[in-house]
């Protein structure tokens, strides 16, 4: 591939997305910013970010927007699969419907982006897709069913694809953000206290829910600029890892859910719910 390469990233509206939609501009490379919130990226405009609206739970929306990018271009270079959000609540009280939304947004929009550009990226011989994870891909929190399914998802799709696409030299890598300093810990947290009301779980969830805002209005993140150099690095190297893991306690809760019996994993998650910081 080129140096400077053709980027589309999803998710561009805001957190990570804008944060990596401008270092990677400012990089030199050509970047389209996709986002259903178009009015929230002037800012990128303002820097030769080309702006686009999608919806990735909209088929039409995603085609128009990869032939759009086609017909300026003539290639992607670079998908980035950015867009996600997290619906945190009880298994048996979260709706159906909110859940298959979920994973319309996390998996298959994400799934569907990249059967868009594959056909081009196979055309011009080589291309690099870097999905979103999360160390919620790794490792499973209380009350967090639905949105670890998800990534966990992402997880096992992304390793199939890379097997797929390594003789049509495309590279498939993942991002595994731990805990970042973004609007999606408290919008997870309002969603678990709202989904649980008049349930027998508010109790629990009410606690679980002021302990994640807690932790999400604290100073205890990292940034989103540390994510965004781990999606450089998957932009820019000439090897790109599969799997690029950074944030505050990414390491650590990998490790010990990986290391703890599950019965012991899952009384220090019920323990955490209990610490109540409202």
């Amino acid at each position: 591939m080129s140096k400077k390469k053709v980027i589309l990233i999803t998710g561009a509206s805001s957190g990570i997305g804008f944060d990596a939609a401008q270092a990677l501009a400012s990089r030199g490379h050509k970047v389209y910013a996709a986002a259903r919130r178009v009015e929230r990226m002037e800012g990128l405009k303002a820097l030769g970010i080309e702006v686009v609206k999608m919806d990735v739970t909209d088929e039409c929306s995603m085609m128009e927007g990869v032939k759009y990018v086609l017909e300026k271009e003539g290639r992607v270079d670079v998908l980035v699969n950015n867009a996600g959000y997290g619906f945190f609540g009880a298994i048996e009280t979260v709706s159906m419907e909110e859940a298959r939304r979920q994973m319309e947004v996390n998996v298959f929009g994400l799934a569907r982006l990249c059967q868009l550009v594959l056909p081009a990226m196979r055309e011009q011989g080589c291309g690099r897709i870097i999905n979103t994870s999360s160390i919620a891909g790794r490792s499973v929190f209380y009350f967090g069913g639905w949105y670890h399914v998800s990534k966990y998802s992402v997880e096992a799709f992304s390793d199939a694809l890379r097997m797929e696409m390594k003789p049509f030299g495309i590279d498939v890598s993942m991002i595994e953000p731990g805990a970042i300093k973004t609007d999606w810990g408290l919008i997870a947290a309002d969603h678990l206290r709202d989904s649980s009301k008049g349930t027998p779980y508010e109790g629990d969830a009410a606690r679980w829910s002021g302990t994640m805002r807690h932790f999400y209005e604290s100073k205890l993140l990292s940034r989103p600029s540390v994510i965004t150099r781990q999606v450089i690095r998957a932009v820019e190297s000439r090897h790109p890892k599969a799997r690029y893991r950074k944030g505050r306690l990414s390491g650590t809760t990998v490790f010990f859910h990986w290391l703890l019996p599950a019965r012991w994993w899952d009384a220090l998650m019920r323990r955490a719910g209990r610490v109540s910081f409202c």
